[in-house]
């Protein structure tokens, strides 16, 4: 019998502390005047989990988001969480970094944290994103990042 809790202790520490990964974060670089941009990148756990917040010292406003084509016009619209794995791309579910600080140019680098909750535990996980060039996947067009 101890055995058995003790393994259920552990499978529930195992859900609480999940791995979580982030591959290829990147943010497309904006114009001078430009308040807005997308944050991209593919997040996989190793145990059922949901992001749940972005923060960024460069944005005033961190949102997820979800872009929709409706009657062929893409259309955004915030969500509050979203679960993991998820990837996050140009067209489909993003970051929005809003009320920019500054101009983000190709080839910096920008601070995020992504707040992760897995078995009702919340974890920070910091990622650099890479700036890559206003026309980097999908040209920058029609996805309602100011371009």
């Amino acid at each position: 019998m101890r055995f058995i809790v003790a393994v259920l202790l552990a499978c529930t520490a195992a859900v609480a502390h999940a791995q979580v990964s982030v591959k290829e974060p990147w943010v497309r670089a904006t114009t001078p005047q430009q308040a807005v941009t997308g944050a991209f990148m593919r997040i996989d756990s190793s145990a059922p989990a949901r992001l749940v917040e972005v923060r960024s010292p460069i944005a005033g406003r961190v949102e997820l988001h979800e872009t929709r084509i409706e009657q062929g016009v893409a259309r955004m619209r915030h969500v509050q969480t979203l679960a993991i794995p998820v990837e996050l791309k140009p067209g489909g579910y993003h970051v929005m970094l809003m009320d920019l600080k500054r101009q983000l140019k190709a080839g910096e680098t920008v601070p995020l944290e992504l707040v992760v909750e897995a078995g009702g535990k919340r974890q920070v996980i910091a990622v650099k994103a890479q700036v890559r060039a206003i026309d980097a996947r999908g040209g920058g067009q029609g996805h309602g990042h100011g371009h």
